[in-house]
């Protein structure tokens, strides 16, 4: 796991924020969820808050994009990117559970 664009621009920084999202709208999936965030993508661009991104990985991996989902993934984020490798599994973690 983790070759998905949006955790590499999350936790490495590595695509950046534009090349992320313009990977995710080259390849848009069909999950009903997930449409609001692929308008907003398509509109802003990488104008967009990073919470949107999260919100989208979340709704990808199947999951409930509220407040606290995103909150929470992106506090995880943050830590991993800062180097927190307990917070890198948490992230995946969460996606999968």
């Amino acid at each position: 796991m983790g070759a998905h664009p949006i955790d590499g621009y999350l936790l490495t920084g590595s695509p950046a924020k534009d090349a992320a999202i313009a990977a995710v709208l080259a390849d848009p999936q069909p999950v009903e969820r997930a449409q609001p965030f692929y308008r907003a993508l398509t509109v802003l661009g990488d104008r967009a808050a990073d919470e949107a991104l999260v919100a989208l990985r979340l709704a990808l991996a199947g999951k409930i994009p509220d407040d606290v989902a995103v909150s929470d993934l992106r506090e995880k984020a943050r830590a991993a990117r800062a180097g927190d490798a307990d917070a890198r599994a948490a992230y995946f973690l969460m996606l999968e559970a």
